[in-house]
């Protein structure tokens, strides 16, 4: 762990301390399976609450960016924001749609097809605020640990979906699962990446959660075919493209992994499966 990480984690506690009589928050406890960033659950007055705090402050700016663009569509309300903090609404009863697999995948195909649809009609920032999918993956063309035939299917299929592409809409980037959330009759999204790009995209990301439970399941092949059928009559694309999508964006996320220093073997699974369904 880094110097900077050490410190932070020492002054967490003040700063959850500053925080909760700045915004008079009560009843903070955090949220399970943390990941990157630290997340409390609370209350201001009666507003339930999630308080967000990073170390990446960078990564903060860029997921209120986001959050404010797609404000009206669907995503979480911000309720404050500072340097390496976000308080934002929090989804009551705050279930994923992990919950739903394998029992009910159908109606969370259908509930995040119309998460989706409502993400898409925010109009795009004019200040070139996010960037392009094409941006994303210029990762491709680097050298990386993984198959050369995986790399080549990979650029040669995403350029020709780039080349053939539908009308850019303002994307999620990682609509999947746990960025699903219950709240009340409805269902509110989470974690924005904020990237530009036509829609058959966005849906790669749900179609390879959640991880790892989808391929522990024996009929892994058939659910990613179904999820590509339901999608394609949600959209009203192509199968083959949403299925070329889901190749290409699995070995993009193989070589994030590498980068990151996570285990691949997962995604690298995944894509073995991917590249035999595509080749089919």
């Amino acid at each position: 762990m880094k110097l900077v990480e050490k410190q932070w984690l020492v002054d967490l506690p003040s700063l959850i301390a500053q925080m909760e009589s700045l915004y008079g928050l009560s009843a903070l406890k955090p949220f399970e399976n943390l990941s990157y960033n630290y997340v409390l659950s609370g209350f201001q007055g009666a507003q339930a609450i999630a308080l967000k705090l990073g170390i990446d402050k960078d990564a903060l700016q860029r997921e209120a960016a986001a959050l404010k663009a797609f404000a009206g569509f669907g995503v979480v309300k911000i309720l404050a924001e500072s340097n390496g903090m976000l308080l934002l609404e929090r989804a009551v009863s705050g279930v994923s749609l992990k919950s739903y697999f394998p029992e009910k995948d159908n109606e969370a195909v259908y509930i995040t097809g119309q998460c989706l649809k409502r993400l898409h009609q925010a109009p795009i920032p004019k200040n070139k605020t996010f960037p392009h999918i094409k941006d994303w993956l210029m990762a491709l063309d680097q050298d990386w640990p993984i198959p050369e035939n995986y790399l080549q299917k990979a650029r040669k299929l995403r350029d020709g979906l780039l080349q053939t592409s539908a009308k850019d809409v303002l994307l999620h980037g990682d609509l999947h699962h746990d960025n699903i959330l219950h709240n009340g009759d409805d269902w509110l999204v989470i974690d924005p990446k904020g990237v530009i790009g036509e829609a058959a995209y966005e849906v790669a990301a749900f179609i390879r959660n959640p991880i790892p439970e989808l391929l522990a399941e024996n009929t892994v092949e058939n659910i990613i075919h179904h999820r590509i059928d339901l999608f394609a009559k949600i959209l009203d694309v192509a199968q083959q493209r949403i299925l070329d999508w889901c190749f290409v964006e699995a070995v993009l996320s193989w070589c994030w992994d590498i980068e990151d220093g996570l285990d691949p073997n997962y995604i690298r699974n995944l894509s073995i499966r991917l590249d035999a369904i595509v080749s089919n």
